[in-house]
């Protein structure tokens, strides 16, 4: 007992020792320094920010026909994702902030936190459209829930400022969805756009074509030419037989040197040479059969025509029910912006989150104090 007790009292006294104060020092610049920047800095240059919140969404209306309209009102459904991903990807890229500098020259509006004063958070101008971007995701922040929604909290160094902005990117985006509709419905109406100014330029050659073959023939209608020849053959041919009686009954009764005989020979003669003529070919306008060509051929030549013109006729009347009916399949279906939260106007400064920050900052800086020293001692048990 008495070795024991000797042995304990003979332990030096514990004292501070230089790795001791190592740790010490360490403790303070790492640990207590940092965090006392960081609240000077935030406390005494960080410029307050506003932040404008506003929230939409895509919407899609369909409209049905005009049975399906007795049973109910116009359908509305939900946004697609697709459409989700075009607004989330439109509102973060370099065309709507190029937009934003020309219309209302952001590089001035988030200068005014004064670089100078405040260089973490301000932006310096002018800098390049790439540093603009950036700039621009770090004051636009853009939350896309699962639902279809998207939410824009916007930042700024004024409320003014930030509910400019706000309202720019939500009326760019309106626009932006009101011209893919606009191209969704030229896609769809194309085709039979094409296919109708086809049919329509058909239509116009036959009947420029069935034109110039009246002009040229003087013939409206060959049917009712054809009809009127028949019926002039049917006289010359009556004529005939009258006159063949006549002389048939003159040769009978009268001598044969009677002049009379000699006359209605000759108008048999006349007739005989019109009928020929008449049935061989038929001079039409101008009355030169060498120029206007066989009547028979003339009327092959209008039955095609009309049979061309028909066919065109159709086909108009065909593609211009395949366009109304494309148009109104295309006008059923619209999409537009709907926003659930209008921009906002702040009243009372949101960011920078001060205390956050610091509290932040304290705890990285004790863990990576912490991490230091174990791996110092560590090293040193090692040895």
């Amino acid at each position: 007992m008495t070795d024991t007790r000797s042995k304990a009292l003979s332990v030096p006294p514990a004292r501070l020792r230089s790795r001791h104060w190592l740790v010490l020092i360490s403790f303070f610049i790492l640990v207590v320094i940092p965090p006392a920047i960081t609240g000077w800095y935030m406390w005494t240059r960080a410029a307050d920010r506003y932040i404008s919140t506003v929230g939409f969404s895509v919407r899609t209306e369909e409209m049905g026909s005009a049975i399906e309209m007795l049973g109910g009102i116009a359908q509305l459904s939900g946004s697609s994702s697709s459409d989700t991903e075009i607004l989330y990807k439109f509102i973060q890229s370099q065309e709507l902030v190029a937009r934003a500098e020309e219309t209302l020259d952001i590089r001035a509006i988030w200068a005014k936190g004064n670089p100078e004063k405040d260089p973490v958070f301000a932006y310096h101008a002018p800098g390049t459209i790439e540093d603009l971007v950036t700039y621009w995701r770090r004051m636009v922040k853009v939350y896309n829930h699962d639902t279809g929604l998207l939410e824009l909290q916007v930042e700024a160094f004024t409320p003014e400022d930030a509910h400019a902005i706000a309202e720019l990117i939500y009326s760019e985006s309106s626009d932006m969805i009101n011209r893919l509709t606009s191209i969704a419905r030229d896609d769809a109406t194309r085709y039979a756009r094409d296919e109708l100014e086809k049919a329509v330029e058909r239509l116009k050659a036959a009947r420029e074509t069935m034109t110039r073959f009246r002009n040229r023939t003087q013939i409206v209608d060959p049917s009712a030419s054809v009809q009127s020849q028949m019926g002039l053959l049917s006289s010359l041919q009556l004529q005939q037989a009258e006159t063949l009686i006549d002389l048939d009954i003159m040769q009978q009764t009268a001598n044969l040197g009677d002049p009379r005989i000699t006359q209605l020979q000759r108008r048999v003669d006349v007739i005989e040479d019109r009928i020929a003529q008449e049935r061989k070919k038929l001079g039409i306008g101008t009355g030169d059969a060498a120029a206007t060509g066989a009547f028979a051929d003339l009327v092959g030549e209008f039955e095609r025509l009309s049979v061309d013109q028909k066919f065109a006729e159709q086909t108009y009347t065909a593609s211009m029910g395949a366009y109304d009916s494309a148009v109104a399949e295309a006008g059923r279906k619209s999409r537009y912006l709907a926003a659930h939260i209008r921009p906002t106007l702040a009243q009372a400064s949101e960011s920078p989150h001060r205390v956050t920050i610091l509290m932040v900052t304290a705890l990285f800086a004790f863990l990576i104090w912490a991490i230091l020293v174990l791996a110092g001692y560590a090293l040193r048990d090692r040895r």
